[in-house]
Formats: structure tokens, C-alpha cells, sequence
């Protein structure tokens, strides 16, 4: 890598989209970002925004075939703004992988064996490393002579405690067909655990932090010291908080139930779970401002939504609490976790005796900055701090390629 090389090209690539960020590590500007959607239709979208320029969206409509094409596509906006993927300033390119399992615990240069582990953790994350495993070959394709760095959504939750990774059941039941708890968001989680700290002037390793990542999927983690010692999402995406569509936390015996009583599939029983439950299926609606708006006209099934939806959340923190022992802040992060102030409100009422208040002035200000909205007194700070995951993603893949 040149001495000048600092710009980290991030791919978050799925089964028919590819998201994508240009940064400048030297700086931590961000160059210019964008989304490719419908890729192998015939209404395919590129919607491209250069930041460093200043200049206005530009988009391209029409058929891109596949994720070669798409990045291609992607390269040529670049070039047209001086940003070409042949430039030596480019020293690296990340990708979002979902599942790195329980192998990998922090970024890694992806070579022909780092690929062949992705793809046999696919049992686990079908819908999404077959997708990620297509970015990096495409990119590979494109740029064989480049590093390219893999960052895995639940390495930051590879610090776990065996007693909080492990399910009880059979052990070697859960060996044989790798059934543990491995959590995902983990990039997010990272980046605001780190950022909380930095809000109250500490070191990571200094606070014990709850962070609530709060958007359509939802998850929460209990930060010791820098380290995940415990969160809410387990084998797959669905465990855990009352999501957009997911379920959360489920009596397994429901869907012996569902099977058995109601002759639902496999598969029916997964799309009910994660796609038509959580807060759509309570209410027929998974955006919180759609539900807030239903609740100030008294419809009763939103609200009933909104109070389930917050009682998980009360339970995490306070379990949470528990397995940390002493908490130094509480973090609000990701679309719902930023935004909607009546969540965050809603949450951490009734918790006093635990030292956690919000002061109703600071929890009603929009900011894009990280923010604290407890008042002075409380002995835990109750925080708002944005994520950043391509950035998060941009940081681990120069330290490593710049290491």
C-alpha cells in the first residue's frame, strides 16, 4: 500500500442491492455513497451522491443484470467524479459480511480459505452471506491487486461469555449443527459503545455501557469494558427485542404448536416470524411514527403495539443491568433509537431506583450528534448517540490494512 493510500471503499452487499461508501481515512470524509437496488431486474436503480464535491444525486435507471455489473455501474460514477477504483489512492476495500460465526473475531483479510469459512456458515445466515460472498467476488474480480477486508457483524459479540453464547440444549446437538447465541449489529455496537464512552470523556475500557440499537431490526448488547459480555440476538436475527417484522423472544414451543395445531410449514412458520410479526403484526404497522401518530388519534391496538414493544425493551435494560453490575450509561442508537423520542421515554420510566432519568428538554432535541439527555444528577447517563456502521466498517478495515 502507498503512503498516500487512505480512501476505504465500503460494500454492504445483498441478495439484490448493493450500498456502498467511499471514505478518506485521513481525514474520515466521506467522498461519495450511494445504492444499487433491483439488480437483475429490468427496473434496476443507481442512485449516486458525491459528497466531496458537493454535487447534486445523480441516478440511473434500467437493467444491471448482476452484482459484476453493479459494481461496475458503481466504478464508472466514481471515475466521472475523480473517485475512479483505479486510483492509487485507494488502499482497500470492506465488506459487511453478517455471519463470521464463531471463527472470526475481528477483521480479516479475505483470502480463497476466508471465503470457503463464509460459505460454510451459510446454514446459519442464508439470506445474507450468499449475498455478501457475491460482493466480495465481484469486487476481487474487479480489483484482484487490492486488499479486500471482511468485517463481521457479530465478531464484537465473540467476547461473550460461554454462559451467555450457549443454549441449553444438548451439547452435542448444538456442536454438530453450530447452535449458539452469536449476535448480530455488532459493527453498530462497537462503534456507539466506543463513541458513549468518548461522550462522557472515558475510555472504553473505563464504562459499562447498554446500547439500544433500535431500528426495523432491533438488538441490544451489554458492554463491559469495552467488551460484549451479553445481547439480545442469538442464533439468527429474530431472538431477542420486538422488531419491525420479527417476533423477538418466543416460547419454542410455539412453533411445535404452529406445526402441529395449525399445520403451518417450515417455511410459513419463518415468514410468520420474521415477516409478519413484531410491531406489523400487532398492529399492521412497523414504522414508529406511523404507530406514535395512531396512538395521539386513540387507536388502541397501536398503542398496545407501543407498550409491548417498550415492556421488552425495559426488560433488556434491566437484565442487562443485572449482568453488568454497575452501568455508566444507557445508548439510543439506529432509526428509532435516534429519532423517537417517546421510546426513549417510554423505556427507562420507572427505572429512577436504578439511577436511570431523562430530562423531558433534552429527550425532545433532534441533533445528528452524539448527546447526552439525562439530567446532571442521574448516576447513569441516558445518551443518543448516532451510528456509524460504514464508517465503523471503514476504521477496522484501514488499521488493518495500514498495520
Amino acid at each position: 500500500m502507498t503512503s498516500n493510500a487512505t480512501r476505504v471503499l465500503v460494500l454492504n452487499s445483498g441478495s439484490s442491492s448493493l450500498k456502498y461508501q467511499l471514505l478518506d481515512m485521513a481525514d474520515g470524509a466521506r467522498l461519495a455513497a450511494g445504492l444499487v437496488e433491483r439488480i437483475g431486474e429490468e427496473t434496476s436503480r443507481l442512485a449516486h451522491t458525491p459528497l466531496a464535491s458537493g454535487g447534486d444525486k445523480r441516478e440511473r435507471t434500467g437493467p444491471i443484470a448482476d452484482h459484476d455489473a453493479a459494481l461496475q455501474a458503481v466504478a464508472e460514477e466514481l471515475a466521472a467524479d475523480g473517485l475512479g477504483l483505479d486510483s492509487p489512492e485507494l488502499a482497500a476495500i470492506g465488506h459487511r459480511v453478517v455471519h463470521g460465526g464463531s471463527e472470526f473475531t475481528a477483521p480479516t483479510l479475505i483470502t480463497d480459505e476466508v471465503v470457503a469459512e463464509i460459505e460454510r456458515l451459510i446454514p446459519v445466515a442464508p439470506l445474507h452471506n450468499p449475498a455478501n460472498i457475491t460482493g466480495i467476488r465481484t469486487a476481487t474480480h474487479l480489483r484482484p491487486d487490492l486488499p479486500q477486508v471482511a468485517v463481521f457483524d457479530t465478531a464484537f459479540h465473540t467476547t461473550m461469555p460461554e454462559s451467555a453464547a450457549r443454549y441449553a440444549i444438548d451439547t452435542e446437538t448444538a456442536d454438530a449443527h453450530m447452535i449458539r447465541r452469536y449476535g448480530f449489529h455488532g459493527t453498530s455496537h462497537a462503534y456507539v459503545s466506543r463513541e458513549t464512552a468518548k461522550l462522557l470523556g472515558k475510555a472504553p475500557e473505563e464504562v459499562n455501557v447498554i446500547v439500544l440499537h433500535l431500528g426495523n431490526g432491533a438488538s441490544a448488547s451489554a458492554v463491559k469494558g469495552g467488551r460484549c459480555v451479553d445481547t439480545s440476538m442469538g442464533l439468527t436475527p429474530l431472538e431477542g427485542l420486538v422488531m419491525g417484522t420479527r417476533s423477538g423472544d418466543l416460547d419454542p414451543a410455539v412453533l411445535l404448536h404452529l406445526s402441529r395445531n395449525a399445520g403451518m410449514s417450515v417455511d410459513e412458520i419463518d415468514s410468520l416470524l420474521n415477516k409478519k410479526s413484531g410491531l406489523i403484526g400487532l398492529c399492521g404497522d412497523n414504522d414508529m411514527r406511523e404507530i406514535r401518530r395512531r396512538i395521539d388519534e386513540g387507536d388502541e391496538r397501536a398503542a398496545l403495539a407501543f407498550d409491548i414493544y417498550v415492556h421488552r425493551l425495559k426488560k433488556y435494560i434491566g437484565a442487562y443491568y443485572a449482568v453488568l453490575g454497575k452501568v455508566d450509561a444507557v445508548a439510543f442508537t439506529a432509526g428509532v433509537g435516534e429519532n423517537a423520542a417517546p421510546v426513549r421515554e417510554a423505556a427507562v420510566a420507572g427505572l429512577e431506583e436504578l439511577g436511570l432519568v431523562v430530562d423531558a428538554g433534552l429527550n425532545e432535541i433532534r441533533s445528528g450528534e452524539p448527546r447526552l439527555i439525562s439530567p446532571e444528577y442521574a448516576r447513569v447517563a441516558v445518551a443518543v448517540v448516532p451510528t456509524d456502521e460504514e464508517l465503523e466498517i471503514a476504521t477496522q478495515t484501514y488499521a488493518l490494512v495500514s498495520s
